[in-house]
């Protein structure tokens, strides 16, 4: 072979193995960037990925922790569902467990023991079950600090359980055979709606007083023959509807600032319980005393916006209820006037009606 050729292959040679050392030298300095980038499919693997498998393909500690009988959602999981399930027991409850959903279960008991590791609950329903009083700890829901919603209607509850937390807001509890309201509510600062309708109730007296943050009070389906003593002052809705009412007391609804809503359908109200003026209080935006007993229509404020009247024994379609003094600038703000099931007619309304109920939109009778 000729020595050009060799010489040729030798600078080849040369030159190819310069190469390869700087690619070599290329590729190790790229290598640590490169294994330190995140890996391009490791969103395949993360704990985000966890969300796009059902939870029964999970293996997460959520998962681990949901009882079979309840469901977990992981786009939920701080929520329990365990209603219509047919349980007869508590669950086993995780302390991540914020919102836990019992309803419509056959659950007899809450033993002490149950709720104790349930410590950030907010919300309970309970509703729908087969709970008595003496199956219920004493101090099951004392450790529950952040309890803002317990529902227990529609249970066999003879009284209002002990030790409820005072972070409540919402208590139902309705729907049972409650006789008795003592201080089983006492501390309830933050307590803003109260549902104690259908039960046993015939005296309350002044249980529900100390509840100042109380704007709903539901008391209506029970046994009470008067209106309770020293109700909260700062009720805005207030219902005594299917009760055994007869008379109102004097300054009924003079001590409340905020009452708009007052029902108190299907009592035993005559003229002659219901004290002068005793409706006549701005503020009011809907009245309803329908079924009762009575034969005159009560004199209302001229603010009032809704009045249920129907199915009394009212004879006569006085004007002066509505409005003193009949003119132009004098009119009531009345919208809803329901005065069917009565022993009046339409022909009984007066002529100057198109002045005092001016803004009225329905008018049945």
């Amino acid at each position: 072979m000729p020595p050009c050729l060799f010489v040729f292959l030798c600078q080849t040679t040369a030159e190819s193995l310069t190469m390869r050392l700087v690619i070599a030298f290329l590729l190790s300095a790229l290598l640590p960037v490169s294994l330190s980038r995140r890996d391009p499919l490791g969103w395949l693997y993360g704990p985000r990925a966890q969300s796009y498998y059902p939870a029964s393909l999970r293996a997460d500690a959520s998962a681990a922790e949901c009882p079979e009988e309840c469901d977990c959602p992981p786009s939920f999981p701080v929520a329990m569902y365990c209603d219509g399930r047919g349980l007869t027991a508590m669950p086993t409850i995780s302390s991540r467990i914020k919102y836990l959903y019992l309803q419509n279960n056959a659950i007899t008991a809450i033993p002490d023991a149950t709720l104790a590791n349930a410590t950030s609950l907010v919300w309970l329903m309970m509703h729908h079950n087969q709970l008595a009083s003496d199956a219920i700890g004493k101090e099951v829901f004392s450790k529950l600090g952040t309890l803002e919603r317990l529902y227990l209607q529609h249970n066999n509850l003879s009284s209002i359980p002990p030790s409820l937390p005072r972070t409540l807001r919402d208590l139902r509890i309705d729907h049972n055979k409650i006789e008795k309201v003592n201080g089983d509510l006492e501390g309830m600062d933050n307590l803003t709606i109260l549902y104690l309708h259908d039960n046993a109730l015939t005296d309350i007296g002044s249980s529900l007083k100390p509840l100042k943050s109380l704007t709903l009070l539901d008391i209506s389906g029970n046994k009470l023959t008067k209106v309770p003593d020293g109700l909260p002052e700062h009720l805005h809705q207030l219902y005594l509807e299917s009760n055994s009412i007869d008379s109102l007391p004097d300054g009924f609804l003079g001590g409340f600032t905020q009452l708009q809503y007052v029902r108190m359908a299907h009592n035993q109200l005559t003229d002659k319980g219901i004290p002068p003026h005793a409706f006549n209080v701005t503020g009011l935006v809907e009245l309803d005393l329908s079924f009762n007993k009575l034969e005159r229509i009560p004199t209302v404020s001229s603010t009032l916006q809704h009045l249920y009247l129907q199915a009394n024994q009212i004879k006569e379609f006085t004007l002066g209820s509505f409005c003193g003094v009949v003119d132009v600038t004098n009119f009531s703000k009345l919208r809803t006037l329901r005065l069917e099931g009565n022993e009046i007619s339409r022909e009984d309304i007066p002529s100057e009606s198109t002045l005092c109920l001016r803004q009225a939109s329905t008018i049945e009778i």
